[in-house]
């Protein structure tokens, strides 16, 4: 059987998504062929000769680009059956099988896969605990992002040393799919997953866990072989605010292994906001952990979602004057300094106070409106210069003037490394 497999975007990494049901389905003798178009052109050969297509939906974005590719591959192979698999697929499922998606897999993705090349039923969702094989990497030799950190830049291994979430964040994607669980990659398919892509040049290692200390013991003793057998290799994980607090005695030992960065969806510094997200942290977490985080040489990157329904324009104001105060406005990517809140198919959101428009099947969302027009207006002028060109400090005060704070400074601080993709959804 040839099976292709498609992803069209997951934020700058080479998808663990794809190499690693490509190790599932090659063992089962089938011909696969992964195909990232975040790195290379649709190819109407490839796609044409394929018996079975899936397409990997992680994230929002992803399952916006995948719906014109889907209709293209009708088109080019009209016999092709076609599947959808990751976290979007089964929040999606009545848009995709409008497409003509025939089977839909969410969770752990891999024996569903495997299973519907055989012609048997797909399991919608399966939290089953699987024994992982070593991600098949072949296909994925594209340019794929960078660590940056002043003038240098290094080539960058992505994996995931587990799936899922034990937390219930309101906006989030992963809980209607894990309800609370996650699954751990075994640690020696992680090691060779890394090795395989350090022996092709990477010096620095992402690790995409929804969060790394979701099984702290489990990512130390990976954080630690990791370093034992590549000293000089950096790495990055994301760890929310809550378990950054609950585990400060691992930050010393996150810092000696090499890590360089974390990055923390903190959301929201308003602590009504975030008790309507659930987030199970406050504005003073915040300030804690970035004060924990500094006082450990570890560089927090933390991610927001400046505008929400009940974002007020002084609200807005704080939020930038906070940046500007606790130095962190260089660890912050413009994007998220304009980021709208999503809304998508049977979120939890909608059981709170919000004016939301019909679904729309195009942008997947819920279009909603704020109650004052202004602040719709200032999210999209916010938005436009986060957008634009500039360094992380001119794009900041261009949005400090829109909103009229100008007792503020600016404080020069040593390059902050980061990975030079800026979305974040």
């Amino acid at each position: 059987m040839k099976i292709v497999l498609i992803s069209t975007y997951e934020l700058g990494h080479s998808p663990f998504g794809l190499a690693s049901p490509k190790a599932w389905l090659s063992r089962e003798g089938h011909e696969v062929r992964c195909v990232d178009l975040a790195t290379e052109r649709f190819n109407a050969e490839i796609v044409g000769g394929a018996d079975l297509v899936a397409f990997y939906l992680p994230m929002h974005t992803a399952t916006r680009l995948a719906a014109p590719v889907i209709a293209r591959v009708k088109r080019v192979n009209p016999r092709a059956r076609i599947a959808a698999y990751g976290l979007y697929a089964p929040l999606n499922e009545d848009l995709l099988r409008g497409l003509g998606v025939e089977a839909i897999a969410g969770g752990e993705f891999e024996p569903a896969l495997a299973a519907w090349a055989r012609g048997e039923t797909v399991k919608r969702i399966s939290l089953d605990r699987l024994t992982f094989l070593t991600p098949d990497r072949a296909d994925l030799a594209g340019e794929y992002a960078r660590l940056r950190a002043g003038d240098s830049a290094k080539q960058v291994a992505y994996t995931e040393a587990s799936r899922g979430c034990k937390h219930f964040c309101r906006h989030c994607p992963i809980v209607p799919v894990y309800n609370g669980q996650f699954r751990v990659v075994q640690r020696d398919v992680v090691l060779e997953d890394i090795r395989q892509q350090i022996a092709k040049g990477a010096q620095h290692v992402t690790f995409g866990d929804p969060d790394f200390f979701n099984g702290p013991a489990h990512a130390m003793r990976i954080a630690e072989q990791l370093h034992a057998e590549f000293p000089s290799v950096t790495y990055d994980a994301t760890i929310k605010i809550e378990h950054l607090l609950k585990h400060r005695e691992l930050l010393g030992a996150l810092r000696d292994t090499g890590c360089i960065f974390i990055t923390s969806a903190v959301e929201s510094l308003d602590d009504a906001v975030l008790q309507r997200l659930e987030k199970n942290h406050t504005r003073r977490d915040f300030f804690e952990a970035a004060e924990l985080m500094r006082r450990h040489d570890l560089t927090l990157q933390p991610t927001f979602i400046p505008f929400t329904p009940w974002t007020t324009a002084e609200g807005y104001r704080d939020f930038l004057r906070v940046l500007a105060e606790l130095e962190l406005v260089e660890n912050v990517a413009p994007v998220q300094l304009a980021l709208r809140l999503l809304i998508p198919w049977k979120s939890r959101l909608l059981e709170l106070d919000i004016e939301v428009e019909e679904f729309d099947r195009q942008a997947l969302v819920h279009p909603w409106r704020h109650r004052d027009p202004a602040v719709d207006r200032l999210s999209a002028m916010a938005f436009e210069i986060a957008a634009g060109r500039g360094t992380r400090p001119q794009i900041f005060r261009r949005l400090a003037a829109l909103v009229e704070l100008k007792d503020f400074k600016l404080v020069a601080r040593a390059a902050i490394p980061y990975l030079d993709e800026p979305w974040y959804c």
